[in-house]
């Protein structure tokens, strides 16, 4: 049985582990893996950001800079001008809190501005010296991901002796220095960072003994949606990859969820929040049989 967890702040309020929470991804980048730069103008991106709102996402997460293996950084200015438009309208629009996906103090501030309310930070605090105060002077839930290196070399020889133990040392210390830096315990949620510096067999290890991360005592976030450890088990022999898009790698994605949360996921982080809301009706009934 998942611990339970409940998450309150500036009128929001998120209860975890009874039932599975969705953060639906909006990527407002021209450059993203899984959608190809689909939602990089505001009217789309906002346009479906509220629709992943209707089709039942808990949490709308906004990033304005790539993450893919290899990508190269933005400047804070222009992670700003893709962002911010998109966070003000959706604030005023949908009711779920919407979360900033940035490892910058500058473009984290802005956002809480704009109306966001979650930090999403997948260098766990560690990229900018600023965001720690950022984070603890606003008040919000923070999410700390581990990542080995930053995202244009974590994908060279990731290598670890003991992946889970060696992750969750990581955040255990990531917790301890957030909370030293002023952020509240009770309001950090951890993300073990599939497919951020993990091997084919690191991420199939870590969705399998994702329970060991209970003893963080923090709701865990799981994001494989559309990863190529999913694309590589199911592409043809023949193929070099598949497109992230295909509805086959969406089944594969949810079939990922299903055993995330079969072994403790609190919140899935999700490109398709209709379908995975289907499947967290299912697989939470069983869980809370």
């Amino acid at each position: 049985m998942r611990k339970r967890h409940t998450l309150q702040w500036r009128g929001q309020r998120l209860e975890l582990g009874k039932r599975t929470c969705i953060m639906g991804v909006v990527n407002v980048t021209p450059d993203s893996f899984s959608d190809g730069g689909k939602f990089f103008s505001n009217q789309a991106a906002i346009s479906h950001g509220q629709k992943m709102a209707e089709d039942g996402a808990d949490i709308i997460d906004i990033g304005g800079e790539s993450t893919r293996p290899f990508s190269d950084e933005v400047t804070a200015a222009e992670e700003l001008q893709r962002v911010i438009p998109v966070i003000e309208e959706l604030a005023a629009s949908i009711s779920v809190p919407i979360s900033i996906d940035t490892t910058k103090a500058e473009v984290a501030r802005h956002a809480i501005e704009a109306g966001a309310s979650i930090i999403n930070d997948i260098s766990a605090l560690r990229l900018d010296p600023e965001m720690p105060l950022v984070a603890a002077q606003s008040g919000v839930p923070v999410i700390l991901m581990h990542m080995l290196g930053t995202p244009k070399t974590m994908q060279v020889s990731p290598t670890y002796d003991d992946v889970v133990a060696e992750i969750k040392k990581f955040l255990d210390q990531s917790i301890r220095q957030a909370v030293k830096s002023g952020i509240a315990r009770e309001k950090i949620i951890i993300d073990p960072g599939i497919g951020f510096g993990k091997s084919f067999d690191h991420n199939l290890t870590l969705i399998q003994h994702l329970s060991e991360f209970h003893t963080l005592d923090a709701p865990i976030l799981v994001g494989p949606s559309r990863k190529s450890f999913i694309r590589n088990i199911l592409k043809d022999e023949s193929s070099k990859d598949i497109r992230p898009d295909l509805p086959i790698v969406e089944t594969g994605t949810q079939a990922v969820i299903s055993a995330a949360i079969l072994n403790g996921a609190h919140i899935v982080r999700v490109h398709d929040a209709a379908k995975t809301c289907a499947t967290i009706k299912i697989v939470d009934a069983i869980v809370n049989a």
